[in-house]
């Protein structure tokens, strides 16, 4: 069960209101789409990041579910929406009960016109744990941190 009613907002590039938003847009450069694309759809972005995902399956697919582990911490969220096209590839999650915040992310690659690969990253989120919460302005930071590093995690 989601932790959020707003399933699926990240799709559709309208986040709710009620939540911090992040979106970070990154050029990725010397790094060939279709490597980036399956880096991204075989949680290899997660695992390059340092976290440890356990997955219900090893790619990306709608109602997959992912336990995104870092140290003690746990984050379980599930697969929403995917899209894989000649220009686009990417997937949206949403938390489901165990995990720090409730929200959505989304995780998208877009090959430009002019062949220039962008990677996307786009969420919204409140603290849904009492240490989420306790965090403060802490969380917001990692949050951004991570999703600056995370494109990092596509180059092979």
């Amino acid at each position: 069960m989601f932790t959020y009613p707003e399933v699926g907002a990240t799709r559709d590039g309208d986040p709710p209101a009620g939540y911090r938003h992040l979106r970070r847009r990154t050029r990725l450069n010397g790094v060939p789409y279709t490597v980036a694309a399956e880096a991204l759809m075989t949680w290899r972005g997660h695992t390059r990041l340092g976290l440890r995902p356990l997955t219900t399956a090893p790619r990306v697919a709608p109602g997959v579910t992912v336990t995104a582990r870092l140290g003690p911490l746990a984050a379980p969220c599930r697969v929403i929406w995917v899209v894989e096209e000649a220009t686009r590839t990417g997937f949206g999650y949403g938390t489901l009960h165990g995990h720090p915040v409730s929200g959505e992310e989304s995780f998208l690659l877009e090959l430009g016109d002019d062949g220039a690969l962008w990677f996307t990253v786009t969420s919204f989120s409140r603290p849904h744990a009492w240490y989420a919460r306790l965090a403060g302005p802490i969380l917001p930071l990692l949050q951004h941190t991570f999703a600056r590093l995370y494109g990092r995690g596509l180059h092979e």
